[in-house]
């Protein structure tokens, strides 16, 4: 799917972005027609509101836009593109309206109402286009919308179409476009290079187990993005019931967002070695499943009992990132759907994430405000590291208790990780009703943020 601005050489109409309180000011200097017009038609400026002010000939003069109240717009993410949906078709160019600080932001919402996932039945996105305004940089924010585009259209896919096999597909498919490397571990080859927890995972799946590995890039710092791509969780012997099952297709949302990031470095030609791993698993039910009781050694040869093999992410991603820090990264970044405690501590708006980094922490604070693209920092709080130490085992995959679950998953992965500068993002990778930019279903959640942080953290 594309998602692009308008050519500037087409003809497009005048767009006036109008909040509540100056629309009164706004027709002060407007000619008495205008001012009929806007009055008999009710526009108040309320955010979402539209109104075509015709020319004598019955074509669009101007059009306006509603911007609503200071109030409203802090409780929308994009809200201009509230207002584009109910454009009708044809190119706008902003003529005035948009404050400068967020006009990136509101470009980029604009362009997010074009996607819509229509694989399996015709959809209906928002028909506006576009012209870019002078003095945004619209490469950019068409490379973020192409990429927010691709993770979406990844988490929405059903597993039927979207297993270990065609995830690989799409991690090929995204390298052949950008002249990256890209190489895959699967079924026994795993054992053999030493994936252990991978292959224990994924080993009951009708399609077979995998490490997916991309790269891109000759100098630079090293980065490694690490996303866990469980295309399917029943929950494995621990069964998910039917209601928690539901939206398990998107347990792959980490892999999504990483393959959406790697969209974004590659298309801006940021200078990195970048390094994107994939383990790519389904987590299903069948004799040789792994059990719970069981003991498992991984990569890095801590062993780790299961408790549960509901909680399968983290063992793939262990192995991961045991081989991502053995490349001697500059930062390791991990994003997964892992907890369904991240929910109940932040909901699914916000995407919380652990480092013990505070540079990098305050950057990516920053970062998130400037792209709405909003993450929320959580604790790699010590005391808990005994919660995840079973006795047995060095590891254990799923304390007991219930507390705190969504930290001890964190200290669980960091345990894989040595000296290397890390970050670890639990998404939701999930809009759970419409709102203005963002369609219900798939989405991206960190990409953008980091992508604005990097330079900073990396020192670019």
């Amino acid at each position: 799917m594309t998602l692009s601005f308008a050519s500037p050489s087409e003809p497009s109409v005048p767009l006036h972005v109008i909040s509540q309180p100056d629309l009164e000011d706004w027709l002060k200097d407007r000619p008495t027609h205008v001012v009929s017009w806007v009055k008999a038609s009710g526009f108040t400026g309320a955010m979402g509101q539209t109104l075509l002010i015709p020319q004598s000939d019955g074509t669009p003069k101007i059009a306006l836009a509603g911007y609503g109240k200071s109030s409203g717009r802090a409780r929308k993410r994009f809200p201009l593109a509230a207002a584009v949906e109910t454009l009708p078709k044809g190119s706008y160019n902003i003529a005035s309206g948009v404050p400068e600080e967020v006009l990136h932001t509101e470009c980029l919402g604009w362009l997010l109402t074009g996607y819509a996932f229509d694989r399996y039945a015709k959809q209906s996105p928002a028909k506006a286009q576009l012209v870019a305004p002078d003095g945004v940089d619209s490469a950019r924010i068409e490379a973020l919308a192409s990429a927010e585009a691709l993770t979406r259209d990844l988490v929405n896919t059903p597993a039927s179409d979207m297993g270990p096999d065609q995830l690989q597909t799409a991690a090929e498919d995204l390298a052949q476009e950008f002249g990256a490397t890209c190489t895959t571990t699967q079924g026994e080859d795993l054992l053999e290079k030493n994936f252990p927890m991978i292959h224990t995972v994924g080993r009951a799946a009708a399609q077979a187990p995998r490490l997916i590995e991309m790269t891109w890039g000759k100098a630079g710092p090293k980065l490694t993005l690490v996303g866990k791509g469980v295309c399917f969780d029943t929950g494995g012997l621990n069964l998910k019931p039917g209601n928690s099952m539901s939206l398990m297709k998107k347990d792959m949302g980490g892999a999504a967002n990483v393959l959406g990031l790697a969209r974004m470095i590659m298309s801006l030609r940021l200078s990195v070695q970048l390094r994107v791993l994939i383990p790519a698993v389904e987590n299903s039910v069948a004799g040789n499943a792994f059990r719970p009781g069981d003991i498992l050694t991984s990569r890095k040869g801590l062993t780790v009992e299961i408790n549960n093999t509901d909680a399968e992410g983290r063992l793939v991603l262990a192995d991961a990132l045991t081989l991502a820090d053995e490349g001697d990264p500059d930062l390791i970044i991990s994003m997964a759907t892992l907890t369904g405690a991240a929910r109940v501590a932040v909901g699914p708006d916000l995407a919380p994430f652990y480092t013990d980094d505070d540079d990098a922490a305050k950057a990516l604070a920053s970062a998130a405000q400037q792209s709405a693209d909003p993450v929320w920092r959580m604790p790699f709080h010590e005391p808990y590291e005994t919660m995840i130490e079973p006795g047995i085992a060095d590891l254990d995959n799923a304390p007991l208790g219930g507390f705190a679950g969504s930290i001890t998953a964190a200290l669980f992965l960091r345990r894989f990780v040595g000296d290397s500068r890390y970050m670890h993002f639990d998404i939701y990778s999930w809009q759970p009703t419409k709102a203005p930019g963002r369609s219900k279903g798939g989405l991206g959640q960190g990409p953008r943020a980091l992508l604005t942080a990097l330079p900073e953290i990396l020192d670019l």
